[in-house]
């Protein structure tokens, strides 16, 4: 408990912080990014597909729409999405 009144215990609890602040801004984009797959996983399985295959017809058709962009039109857009999906496969 000396952070409170000694220097150098105190800048390196400063340090240290910045240290996980950094690795946090890090796993939070990991962790989004995870969000998002699953988000797409799920709402393709209800349109009979799987993840994986989608993304490749993406590809495949040059269509550049991200995760991001695609998980938050699934969840807040479903007939859009399918519209997609259908899109996509055909």
């Amino acid at each position: 408990m000396t952070r409170s009144k000694l220097y150098k215990a105190a800048h390196e609890a400063v340090l240290h912080a910045g240290q996980y602040a950094y690795h946090g801004r890090k796993l939070k984009k990991r962790d989004l990014r995870k969000l998002w797959i699953t988000r797409l996983n799920a709402a393709l399985r209800e349109e009979g597909s799987k993840y994986s295959q989608f993304i490749n017809d993406l590809k495949k058709k040059n269509i550049s729409l991200n995760r991001k962009v695609l998980a938050q039109i699934a969840f807040e857009k479903p007939k859009t999405f399918q519209n997609i999906v259908t899109f996509v496969k055909s």
